[in-house]
């Protein structure tokens, strides 16, 4: 027997039913079939490339097993690890060897040590010109000209850095300076008046600068005893800059009262002395350190050199090892400034087959915010097949301090 439901429940049925049309209904269980077929054709692609890649990895370990290295020691344990991955043997030495100088060359990138290279192409094309009632020195680089040779492809990024050099007075006699005067003769020291930099032209061998520089002369410093150098560098922002040669003009040979255009072909780079530098070297073997220490800076002074300081950085290369370089602290700049300093190393093993030290010295403001800037550098040290006087002398007396007068080169 059958009873009628409650008119209560027959409301309630008839509220719940969805307040939509037939259309809208239709249109919702479309969306629902698309976005199914959606979800559908991404799980297909995602399992054929699944497919490809390792249908594509196969080969590639048929080809590892098929190495010499393998086909003679063919074992059951490689036919159940299908996806090992392939070995290459490497020189370890070699790798350390490479890997260091990267290394060296990151971490000496604010001392512009600049690497040379072996041959040396183009010529160097530029006007200078001297003004006598303003006393003014012009200079302008025009255009660089074959840096290499015709048919190689160039990846330069050429730029021209000037120096204009003075010769101050003469200085000591130093056994690891190199100049080609002969014998008998004093060194010369050289001071950088004005330095300059053009911009970079990127992708070029022959490339056009048309840059101009220009400065007033001091009084009391002729023109024969100044001479300008220009080194063309390749910009390398990762590492140090290639020097591709320089040109040397003695201003004092040429007659410059007029603008004078002159077309100079590149040489292979060469340094000046700009300085001395008394340092001392200490080996204590039992505890394996090596004691560096910067007694005096000689160096040529120039008229704006009131409120400049020098400071030293000082650096140790050891079993192609570098460690942290150190610090000396600043002082005032003067004709022979004194440091009186000593920095220590721990040397990181034994035997040494090679240590590099090098120094260099910078000049910093104590006026305003200017950047420093490199005043030269020295290296000496010991090598495998060499070694320098100041630390053969070192070696034959460790633990006593031996003093030796170096030249600065830039």
């Amino acid at each position: 027997m059958e009873y009628p439901a409650p008119e209560g429940l027959l409301s309630t049925a008839q509220e719940l039913r969805m307040p939509f049309s037939d259309t809208v209904k239709y249109c919702i269980l479309g969306i629902s079939v698309a976005l199914f077929l959606l979800a559908l054709g991404i799980l297909v692609w995602q399992s054929f490339r699944c497919c490809t890649e390792t249908h594509n990895r196969i080969p590639r370990q048929g080809a590892v097993n098929s190495d010499p290295l393998y086909s003679a020691q063919k074992s059951r344990t490689v036919g159940n690890y299908l996806g090992a991955p392939s070995t290459r043997i490497e020189n370890v030495s070699t790798e350390v060897r490479r890997l260091s100088r990267c290394l060296s060359s990151q971490a000496d990138g604010g001392s512009e040590e600049q690497v040379n290279v072996k041959k040396v192409h183009g010529s160097l094309r530029f006007s200078i010109y001297y003004d006598q009632l303003q006393s003014q020195l012009v200079v302008t680089v025009l255009q660089v000209e074959g840096l290499v040779e015709p048919g190689q492809m160039c990846t330069l990024q050429p730029f021209v850095k000037l120096r204009l050099m003075w010769a101050g007075f003469e200085g000591v006699e130093v056994d690891d300076r190199t100049d080609d005067e002969g014998e008998g003769t004093a060194p010369v020291l050289w001071t950088v008046l004005q330095e300059w930099r053009t911009r970079i032209v990127k992708g070029s061998c022959n490339p056009l600068f048309g840059d101009q520089f220009s400065c007033i002369m001091q009084e009391g410093k002729g023109l024969h005893h100044i001479n300008l150098r220009m080194e063309v560098r390749h910009f390398d922002k990762f590492s140090r800059h290639t020097v591709l040669g320089e040109v040397r003009v003695p201003l004092g040979q040429h007659n410059i009262s007029y603008p004078l255009e002159l077309q100079e072909d590149l040489k292979t780079p060469q340094k000046d002395l700009v300085g001395e530098v008394l340092l001392t070297l200490k080996f204590l073997p039992t505890s394996q350190r090596l004691e560096v220490g910067l007694l005096k800076v000689r160096t040529v002074l120039s008229e704006n050199c009131s409120d400049a300081a020098l400071n030293a950085r000082i650096s140790v290369q050891c079993n192609q090892c570098k460690m942290r370089y150190q610090k000396t602290s600043a002082v005032a700049r003067s004709l022979v400034t004194v440091f009186n300093e000593v920095l220590m190393f721990t040397l990181p093993e034994f035997p040494l087959e090679q240590c590099k030290i090098t120094v260099s010295l910078y000049e910093t403001r104590t006026t305003g915010k200017s950047p420093k800037r490199l005043i030269g550098q020295l290296t000496l040290g010991k090598e495998k097949s060499s070694e320098d006087e100041h630390w053969s002398s070192m070696m034959h007396s460790v633990r006593q301090p031996i003093a030796k007068w170096h030249g600065l080169m830039i």
